[in-house]
């Protein structure tokens, strides 16, 4: 009797402990939110829903933005360096790659040669562009092989980010002090044309059909309209702030624009290049990421450490996901992952 229970309850044991394991590793219903953040030099994976850290992994000095895989298995952070955008530090030369089951670092991809790489994106054919600052180009890596595989000039300093056309055949960078936008033909792999915007300008978005790219003036509160046909901009849109960075809504009709300075975020009504109101949202936020389905929206709070929660049907804020000061880049993992 006394052997059987014992064994009993030694198969208990092992069964916790698998669903434990399990409990660790699976995501839950929704999905999974990652987040880098960049004074802890550490990438975070959170569950949303309940507003909980699941894991915690260091990455180099500093990470600022991260990306995710096609397939949901990894998680690629930039080492961008310890500096601001065109200030003296440390140059990054590598690109940390996180596995999401495993939570831990999988591998550290070497670029070579000091780049300050920082914005990553990943194109249709499978290949992963991110911003490489000191080359003045956005590097191409191949995720099967772990190398970089070639360079797309941008023509201008501090190419800091970077978005894609739904097609992968264009790339637009965002050059901070050159006050300007590049367009590269990620096929051929060379530069198309450069827009000039204005004195600065900070990061960038691309409206879901493609037609249209957003890019921030920092001399003024004001948000430039670039045709993508035609490579020229075409509208402006005032704000009561200068905008930091901005993510249209994947049916179209919005723009969310955050001022890292006034900590606020204008929603605007993309029919009218009017704003239509203006929400509060934590100390120096720098980051929108608009969840698949377009119905919440995170932006990282990076002086306060919170994520906030925007419902985007009620346009309610919930409460904020409570960090750690330095949250910055965002990106999202299917719950089927």
């Amino acid at each position: 009797m006394l052997v059987r229970l014992s064994l009993l309850l030694a198969s208990m044991m092992v069964v916790a402990s698998s669903e434990l394991r399990d409990a660790r590793v699976a995501s839950p219903a929704g999905g999974l939110l990652v987040v880098a953040n960049q004074k802890e030099h550490t990438l975070v994976v959170v569950d949303p829903e309940n507003r909980r850290e699941l894991a915690k992994i260091s990455v180099g000095v500093n990470g600022h933005e991260v990306i995710v895989s096609q397939d949901g298995r990894f998680a690629y952070v930039p080492i961008y360096g310890n500096a601001g955008v065109g200030r003296p530090g440390t140059d990054g030369s590598t690109i940390d790659v996180i596995d999401l089951q495993a939570r831990k670092l999988a591998a550290t991809i070497d670029l070579g040669k000091p780049l300050r790489p920082h914005r990553a994106e990943f194109g249709p054919d499978g290949l992963l562009y991110v911003t490489a600052e000191l080359a003045n180009a956005v590097g191409v890596i191949d995720p099967s092989t772990r190398k970089l595989v070639a360079e797309i000039p941008t023509g201008e300093p501090q190419s800091h980010m970077l978005v894609l056309s739904l097609d992968g055949h264009r790339g637009y960078t965002a050059n901070v002090s050159a006050g300007s936008v590049s367009v590269l033909d990620l096929v051929k792999r060379n530069l198309l044309a450069t827009i000039p915007v204005a004195k600065s300008v900070q990061r960038i978005s691309i409206s879901p059909d493609g037609l249209r790219i957003f890019t921030h003036d920092q001399g003024a509160p004001r948000i430039a309209v670039i045709a993508t046909a035609t490579n020229k901009i075409t509208n402006w849109i005032e704000l009561p702030d200068v905008a930091y960075a901005s993510a249209p809504t994947p049916d179209g009709r919005w723009l969310l624009a955050v001022s890292l300075g006034a900590n606020r975020l204008h929603v605007v009504d993309l029919r009218t290049l009017k704003v239509v109101r203006s929400l509060e949202v934590p100390e120096r936020s720098s980051e929108i990421l608009i969840r698949p389905g377009g119905e919440i929206a995170y932006v990282s709070g990076t002086g306060a450490g919170k994520i906030a929660v925007l419902d985007l049907r009620s346009w309610i804020m919930q409460p904020p996901i409570d960090l750690t000061p330095g949250v910055d880049g965002l990106a999202w993992v299917p719950a089927s992952h």
